[in-house]
């Protein structure tokens, strides 16, 4: 029996955050070029993923639950393209240096503060000078909102959070908004939401 508890909640044949792409990452696609590498972080079951090869980009997917890796493999065959899955913790996870022109992290806050300060520092680093993060998260009202994410306000992004976390990367676009998502059952209703697209600086070293 699996120990991971994600693959319990990605157990079953719906798909628990839906089969279409997040509307953030539908909205800014328009940034991303054909044929560049991306990595999609803590994919789930491969919805934005599969997306994003759609799109015609080079997608390496991971995600620590092999139930969810398995989903995304069954969604990319039906939606007829490929992508690179990879079963990964990343508490423990190599992140390359400047290896993907883009990196997309979207909800990804199962991540303690601890944790979540080591992600965004090998997503930096992961992405090449020029390359850009996109991400999508709760902000600490959404606690109250309880339509989707975990109960722990720490682990929700602020405005000043990010901005401190990528002072050395361009901003590019960083919105708080209240707004209505139905992704699944997992996140579903009006929902406190932040977005950032930011740039690492060219000629920029880690």
């Amino acid at each position: 029996m699996s120990t991971n508890p994600w693959d319990e909640r990605y157990r079953g044949d719906d798909y628990l955050f839906g089969r279409e792409p997040n509307a953030f990452l539908k909205l800014e696609a328009r940034r991303l070029a054909a044929g560049r590498r991306v990595l999609a972080v803590a994919d789930g079951e491969g919805r934005n993923g599969v997306f994003l090869a759609g799109l015609g980009l080079d997608v390496h997917a991971i995600d620590s639950s092999s139930v969810a890796l398995e989903k995304s493999a069954r969604l990319a065959q039906e939606a007829g393209v490929e992508i690179e899955l990879e079963q990964a913790d990343l508490s423990m996870w190599h992140w390359p240096e400047a290896a993907y022109d883009y990196v997309v992290a979207i909800f990804i806050q199962f991540a303690d503060p601890a944790m979540r300060a080591e992600i965004f520092e090998g997503m930096k680093r992961s992405v090449k000078p020029g390359g850009l993060v996109l991400m999508q998260g709760y902000r600490p009202e959404q606690v109250d909102l309880g339509t989707g994410g975990p109960p722990q306000r720490e682990q929700m992004y602020t405005r000043d959070l990010l901005l401190t976390a990528f002072d050395d990367f361009e901003i590019l676009s960083l919105d708080e908004h209240d707004t209505v998502i139905r992704e699944g059952r997992g996140h579903e209703g009006l929902s406190a939401l932040i977005d950032l697209v930011a740039r690492r600086p060219v000629g920029s070293v880690s």
